[in-house]
């Protein structure tokens, strides 16, 4: 046998990764007391606990004291009392709390990486290399925002005590995305870990001990349901941050409504992992097995959709399964092992039956021929071929080792293929023409898009979702105002509507009837129902009829703005024109609208003049703004640039107040459109006419058609029709205190972005309610990572 014959037959021997650390401080530890709260430690006061088990043989690691609400009481409690003091300290004060927790990570962190890999059953090389230093940076990088608060966020502060919910698959880190922000912006926390994975939360506590938190400032509760839903529903707590599935998140979305806590919701994901033909495809495949069968696909960006230009599938596909054939799969602790077991007999088990029904849908499932341990919940890394579109492998989330794989023919497939799911958190795009892979990335329906590369994170960037992959950011400025308030001068208390039933006197003088009617897709429509609102004057007399909109006028509306395509694919520039254009035409009718004002709300010639030339002014604020409210090119620790881009939400559903009608309905319409969405507005129910004098000012000035939609009629029906339609990607409502609540609650069909006034008006004349208080609001966030460098 020759040197060369002797180097291919040469195997992998074992490495396993010493334990005897992290034994022994599971020995010395009492679990039964694993409740972190107000700085102590305590049993659960029911004294119930539940076990924890090591998923690589399934042996009992602890059973670790399970909060009851009692205890959730106790913790807030804690964090509220702690609250006063932490918020009024220095950001500086803050910073040095954060940077010793990151250095006292660091002196352990060999310690949290075994505890990791044993209690979750992700490989050490993962646990040790990517995850705690990961979540050190996230401490260090987030004693910077603490110290620079003031500068950077100026009017805001952090938004009070925090509920926070974590998942199995990355305990720590998931953990360090939380509570470093939440820290940094002067918010005490109440922290729930998984119920599979509580140990490394404990470790951390001790750290939190050692590094100086005061006392109550961060309390961490394990638990299982009943303590979740504690978090959720405590009065007590004002913002909630959840990391899980899409349908917890729509319970916690239903939850919270009306409820006016602030949530942010990192949810599931259905990656796509595009490869085009000049892909450089060995490097493609490695970056597939870390997009899918790191963590053993439990990661909720998992590029678990393989999407192959035609005329290389095959090369690539046979290049996949050569490598999936040398994919290591045994103990986690071994640092050779690539593939460890699933977190739970559970989860495995639901694997196991997705990919029996993906088979039973028509798709070819292959897996390598190699051993599974005799023990533990170990699954083979799966490829699904003749995978469907509608397929449930391409269709569910599996969070687990299995890819299913389609072909496209050209850039347009790819992109219609990549956003046929209801998900809408990452993808990657694998090109060496670095011109088509950005003109993709914008097109794609995803919070986070890696450019040859996939599973790249930083503190300083920004990760999180569109549509049902939830909303908010974790990570850089975007996440640090998740954690932050700014409150914005109110307006008075919205009353529910009343119909009257005496009808109005006619109006004096000899006119001709005039008909307001709907505006949907740049034309007057009359409603579908053929029904009408009388308006009256400030006097009784009848100033009107307008269109009653109904649930069928509101759908031909999002019909017209989601066709609506010019308006969003302009240029800021040109957008920017549009708004100056419908500006000075409205400044051209301004004694008109004056009148109109006057007629119906009674206001002072001075008072109704003042509003008109306000609602010119915003008009012209938000022109001026659509071209320099831009994104950011982060540079984080890697041979990588990161494009924060500023996208359109898509289609918003704006539901305006009585008070201040005409500037009301303008500071909401106009920052959505500046930004690029389309928008179809409910107008004040009791002033609508100065929405349907608007139509003829929109129509002359250069608008197009869909951009904007106005349906008039009932506030609280015609908002829970745009909250409940699956088409609207935003809405934002100022109604009475019930209507929003409901629309929160209706919204969680599509997860919809949704910001309401609680019953609350806003006082529009405010410069704060002006800028970017609302530009913020109009879009989304996607963290574009561009490498560079051979």
């Amino acid at each position: 046998m020759n040197i060369l014959d002797r180097y291919h037959a040469m195997e992998y021997g074992p490495a396993p990764e010493a334990r005897n650390e992290a034994d022994a401080w599971l020995a010395a530890r009492d679990f039964s007391k694993a409740l972190f709260i107000g700085g102590d430690w305590k049993a659960a006061s029911g004294g119930k606990t539940f076990e924890t088990s090591e998923p690589s043989s399934g042996k009992l690691l602890a059973k670790v004291s399970d909060a009851s609400a009692a205890d959730i009481d106790a913790a807030v409690a804690a964090a509220t009392k702690a609250l006063p003091k932490w918020s009024a300290a220095s950001g500086y004060q803050r910073a040095k709390v954060l940077y010793a927790i990151g250095r006292a990570m660091q002196r352990h962190q060999r310690l949290f990486a075994v505890l990791e890999t044993i209690d979750n059953g992700k490989p050490i090389r993962e646990s040790r290399d990517i995850d705690v230093p990961l979540a050190i940076r996230h401490f260090i990088h987030h004693a910077g925002w603490a110290q620079a608060l003031d500068r950077d966020f100026p009017g805001h502060k952090g938004v009070g005590v925090v509920g926070q919910i974590i998942p199995w698959n990355f305990p720590l880190l998931m953990l360090a995305w939380k509570i470093a922000p939440a820290l940094a912006a002067g918010c005490t926390v109440v922290l729930k870990p998984a119920e599979f994975t509580p140990l490394t939360a404990i470790l951390f506590a001790e750290i939190c001990e050692r590094a100086g938190v005061p006392k109550g400032v961060v309390n961490i509760v394990q638990g299982g349901p009943e303590a979740g839903v504690a978090i959720v529903n405590h009065p007590g707590i004002q913002k909630i941050a959840f990391t899980g599935s899409s349908e917890v998140g729509k319970i916690i979305r239903k939850a919270t409504a009306g409820s006016g806590k602030k949530l942010s919701l990192e949810l599931g994901g259905k990656s796509a992992f595009i490869v085009f033909e000049d892909a450089d495809l060995d490097s493609a495949v490695e970056g597939l097995v870390d997009g899918i069968w790191f963590n053993q696909g439990q990661v909720c960006c998992a590029g678990s959709r393989l999407l192959v230009q035609e005329g290389i599938a095959d090369a690539l596909i046979a290049k996949v399964k050569t490598r999936m054939s040398r994919l290591r799969v045994g103990s986690p602790l071994d640092k050779n092992t690539d593939i460890g077991p699933l977190v739970d007999l559970t989860q495995l088990d639901r694997v196991k039956d997705l990919v029996a029904e993906g088979a039973r849908q028509g798709a070819v499932c292959w897996q390598p021929d190699a051993a599974l341990p005799a023990s533990g919940y170990y699954h083979l890394p799966t490829l699904a071929t003749g995978v469907s579109p509608a397929n449930i492998l391409a269709q569910e989330e599996v969070f687990g080792p299995v890819l299913a794989t389609m072909t496209f023919r050209n850039t347009e497939e790819a992109i219609e293929l990549a956003n046929n799911t209801r998900y809408g958190l990452a993808a990657s795009v694998w090109s060496e023409n670095v011109n088509l892979a950005l003109h993709v990335a914008p097109q794609l329906k995803a919070g986070v898009v890696w450019v040859n590369g996939t599973n790249m994170f930083d503190a300083a960037c920004g990760f999180g979702g569109y549509r049902e992959s939830g909303f908010g950011r974790e990570g850089g400025r975007e996440g640090m105002f998740e954690y932050l308030t700014a409150k914005l001068p109110l307006g008075p208390v919205i009353k529910p509507a009343t119909i009257s039933a005496k009808p109005a006197e006619q109006p004096d003088g000899d006119t001709i009837d005039r008909t307001a009617k709907l505006f949907i897709g740049g034309k007057q429509v009359r409603p579908d129902g053929n029904y009408s609102l009388t308006i009256a004057t400030a006097k009784g007399k009848l100033a009107g009829e307008v269109g009653l909109g109904s649930r069928k006028d509101i759908r031909d509306a999002v019909s017209a703005a989601r066709a609506c395509k010019s308006w969003p694919e302009a240029t800021a520039y040109n957008r920017s024109q549009v708004l100056y254009y419908l500006a000075e035409n409205l400044s051209g009718r301004a004694g008109e609208f004056a009148a109109r004002l006057i007629e119906l709300t009674g206001a002072t010639p001075k008072a109704a003049r003042e509003e008109v030339d306000q609602t010119i002014e915003r008009l012209f604020l938000y022109a001026g703004l659509a071209d320099k409210f831009e994104g950011r090119v982060h540079q984080p620790p890697a041979r990588a640039v990161t494009l924060a881009l500023h996208e359109p939400v898509g289609v918003v559903g704006i539901v305006a107040p009585d008070s201040s009608p005409l500037l009301g309905l303008i500071s909401l319409i106009a920052p959505a459109l500046a930004m690029g969405n389309t928008v179809v507005a409910v107008p004040s129910e009791r002033y609508p006419l100065l929405a349907t004098d608007l139509y003829q000012v929109i129509e002359y000035s250069d608008v197009p058609a869909g951009a904007i939609n106005i349906v008039t009629g009932r506030t609280a029906e015609l908002a829970g029709v745009l909250a409940k339609h699956d088409d609207v990607d935003g809405l934002w409502l100022f109604a009475d205190a019930d209507t929003c609540a409901k629309a929160e609650a209706d919204s969680v069909g599509n997860l919809k972005r949704v910001w309401t006034g609680n019953g609350r008006s806003l006082d529009w004349a405010s410069d704060e309610v002006a800028g970017d208080a609302l530009l913020r609001r109009a879009v989304e966030v996607k963290n574009v990572w561009v490498p560079y460098g051979d």
